[in-house]
């Protein structure tokens, strides 16, 4: 019995055995069937589809490169434009403003020589042709332009840089920062071009070629070209004839002047209050009201109220006018 049992348990370990080799044996035809099916179609189908994509992806991503490369391009080109032109703004405002000052010197002059005229012919119906002018009144007119020419102070400026003054920048109220005050190159503002506060110590009085403070408020401490006894200061600023706005609400009207031993410290010595009348002449004189006996290197000038502009305050130009001391008198 026990063989008999032996001999069906190896025929069924052998039927089990065929019958699993014949299901693996069908799944491999049927899977390599289908391997060759999708060959045929759906992998060829894949394989293009991604042709297609690395192409396009290749073509965009080739296309945003040239244009990076174009955009720093551009940015090169900006930047090179802004620094020849910030190179040469200096002399592109000065060559502009000349051209607008001598606009309105040349209007200006030709106003008062048509007022001369008519006035040296007044009894004469019409006015008169310029061969008309004598020698004489020819000779008057150019006494008159030399005059013009001339300084109308006829006093030394101790304030003036070119002599050696310098402002105290410490010292100094902040300027005025105007965001229109700006150069552009194809809408790109990249330089401011305020005047610094020492234009107020240049003889050069032209219209907006002045140191503009915030408010009606502020002030400056001017070291002097050499020591001096102060006696006088002049303050000038433009008429409302050449003002580009037509007006004169910005020029200083109230001010005092104090005097300096030393740029920071020390007493300041109170020297006067004064007033400039924008009316008035352009260049107004005052003689100091409090007398000193001593020498001082430095000056304090503060500006207390302007004539009504609400925004700024313009300086155009400052002296300082008295005796220097006897060692430091020389020639010049």
């Amino acid at each position: 019995m026990e063989r008999v049992r032996e001999c069906l348990n190896r025929e069924y370990y052998s039927w089990k055995i065929i019958l699993s080799m014949m299901f693996l044996l069908t799944f491999l035809f049927i899977g390599l069937h289908n391997s060759e099916n999708l060959k045929r179609t759906g992998l060829s189908h894949i394989a293009r589809q991604l042709y297609e994509l690395s192409v396009q992806y290749g073509t965009k991503l080739y296309n945003y490169q040239a244009r990076i490369r174009m955009t720093k391009d551009k940015i090169e080109l900006l930047k090179k434009g802004s620094r020849y032109l910030e190179k040469n703004s200096k002399e592109i405002l000065s060559l502009t403003k000349q051209i607008d000052i001598l606009k309105a010197l040349l209007k200006d002059m030709r106003d008062k020589l048509d007022n001369y005229v008519l006035n040296a012919n007044a009894d004469v119906f019409g006015k008169p042709e310029i061969s008309d002018i004598t020698d004489e009144e020819m000779s008057l007119v150019n006494y008159i332009l030399k005059k013009f020419r001339e300084d109308q102070v006829q006093m030394a400026d101790y304030a003036l840089k070119s002599a050696g003054a310098s402002i105290v920048e410490a010292e100094t109220s902040e300027s005025y920062k105007n965001d229109k005050a700006k150069l552009y190159w194809h809408g790109i503002g990249f330089l401011r071009y305020e005047m610094p506060p020492d234009i107020i110590l240049q003889p050069d009085v032209h219209p907006g070629k002045c140191w503009a403070f915030p408010g009606s408020t502020g002030h400056t401490v001017i070291k002097l070209a050499r020591k001096i006894t102060p006696t006088a200061v002049t303050i000038e600023h433009i008429s409302e004839k050449i003002s580009p706005s037509g007006s004169t609400a910005s020029a200083p009207k109230d001010f005092s002047v104090y005097g300096l031993k030393d740029e920071s410290k020390g007493e300041e010595i109170f020297l006067g209050q004064f007033v400039y009348n924008k009316k008035g002449t352009t260049v107004q004189t005052f003689q100091l009201q409090n007398g000193v006996c001593e020498s001082l290197s430095y000056v304090k000038l503060k500006i207390l109220n302007n004539w009504g502009h609400s925004k700024y305050t313009c300086l155009y130009r400052f002296r300082v006018h008295g005796k220097p001391e006897k060692d430091d008198l020389g020639v010049s």
